[in-house]
């Protein structure tokens, strides 16, 4: 598993991610006692492993699945007022109350992954355009 230090993580289990199958992933003591698990916590439990296996610390942090604004742009490592601009935009929904501004943390891990995909993709037009040099122009 590729684990990157200094970024952060966030899981989140919607309401049909949180339910365990018999015979499913579980945790097993060293006493044999089995606690089935459901899969998405399983692949939590398994990125954390490959951290500490690779010698590095692991932070957890609960969080709420509604966060004030500023809390959740640094939960993804994404400038606060970036946030905010999308959220004026329309491209997140976000309630007001009287001094804070409220996001679904969901809605947050959504846009955040759609931003790093598009970036990626705007990087890879740029690197597959043709080299070009100030002094001579287009290469041709």
């Amino acid at each position: 598993m590729d684990v990157m230090p200094g970024r952060p993580e966030v899981f989140l289990l919607g309401e049909g991610e949180r339910t365990v199958a018999s015979g499913g992933p579980a945790l097993v003591g060293a006493g044999g006692d089995r606690r089935e698990v459901p899969p998405q916590a399983y692949e939590v439990l398994r990125f954390v492993e490959a951290a500490l296996r690779q010698g590095y610390a692991v932070q957890i942090t609960p969080l709420r699945t509604e966060l004030p604004i500023d809390d959740a742009a640094d939960a993804v490592e994404m400038d606060r007022e970036e946030l905010r601009l999308y959220a004026s935009r329309g491209d997140i929904p976000f309630r007001t109350s009287q001094y804070v501004d409220w996001v679904q943390l969901a809605d947050v891990l959504a846009l955040s992954s759609r931003v790093d995909a598009e970036r990626a993709q705007a990087l890879q037009e740029l690197a597959a355009e043709e080299p070009w040099d100030d002094d001579a122009g287009p290469r041709r």
